[in-house]
């Protein structure tokens, strides 16, 4: 127990919350498409399925690291390692479910009253298949951050550890959010999109996409996003109180 350890943890958990947060909004929307009774079972599932896959692949992470130098094969000249292979496969994944879910979303508002409130439910198992699957993909990255940032493999459990303990707290407060502000949704919904799509060009292209500094883009697209969104959020509301105070009047 160093200062050295003790201000590598203290970024560390920091850094893992920041990139837990993809992974909580993709529970969140997945978790919502599950019966009521199920929804809180299936994110807590799913944030404990994060976890493992964390823990599991810092065992494991000198073969974690080879995947980013072993090539798998070439296309049109291109050699993709097997780690390129995991990020296009969850990227286009991950495209895919957000641009269907957001298809669903919207067929059913225009749909009418009827289809607002769709009777069916994803299957919990399956979903939290999904979930898990993506998890891999997400903790590729995090977990090599974390062996880069912290040489003690206590340090970095221990992170990974109050991270989950961080994201259990938010994904509540991320659940009832999004179910107050449909509006919210749709853009969680946007932003896994915009993820699957740096997913697939950092799978595609890695020394370009880290080259850019696209992620960095990427995340203060989202920011600047959520913050445009809350500010229509309170605009709103502050519509409604007029209004119901002139009504009252």
């Amino acid at each position: 127990m160093t200062w050295e350890h003790i201000s590598a943890l203290i970024l560390l958990t920091i850094l893992e919350v920041v990139l837990g947060i993809d992974n909580i909004v993709f529970i969140t929307v997945l978790a919502s498409r599950l019966p009521p009774k199920h929804q809180r079972l299936g994110e807590r599932l799913g944030i404990g399925a994060a976890v493992v896959s964390r823990v599991l692949l810092l065992t494991i992470i000198e073969w974690i690291q080879s995947l980013r130098e072993t090539v798998a094969f070439s296309i049109f000249g291109h050699a993709l390692t097997y780690r390129s292979l995991i990020l296009l496969g969850g990227g286009l994944f991950l495209l895919a479910k957000s641009t269907h879910e957001i298809y669903k979303r919207i067929e059913a508002v225009e749909g009418g009253e009827k289809h607002a409130h769709p009777t069916e439910h994803a299957a919990l198992y399956p979903m939290l298949g999904q979930i898990f699957l993506m998890d891999m993909v997400f903790s590729l990255d995090s977990v090599i951050t974390a062996v880069g940032m912290a040489r003690a493999y206590w340090v970095m459990v221990t992170a990974i550890l109050l991270a989950a303990v961080i994201m259990v707290v938010a994904v509540d407060a991320v659940s009832r959010f999004l179910s107050m502000h449909p509006s919210m949704k749709i853009l969680a919904l946007s932003f896994l999109v915009l993820i699957g799509a740096l997913l697939v060009i950092e799978g595609w292209a890695p020394e370009k996409a880290e080259e850019l500094g696209l992620k960095n883009y990427a995340y203060f697209a989202m920011a600047f996003s959520f913050t445009v969104e809350l500010i229509n959020i309170r605009v709103a509301r502050g519509r409604a109180r007029r209004k119901a105070t002139q009504e009252g009047a």
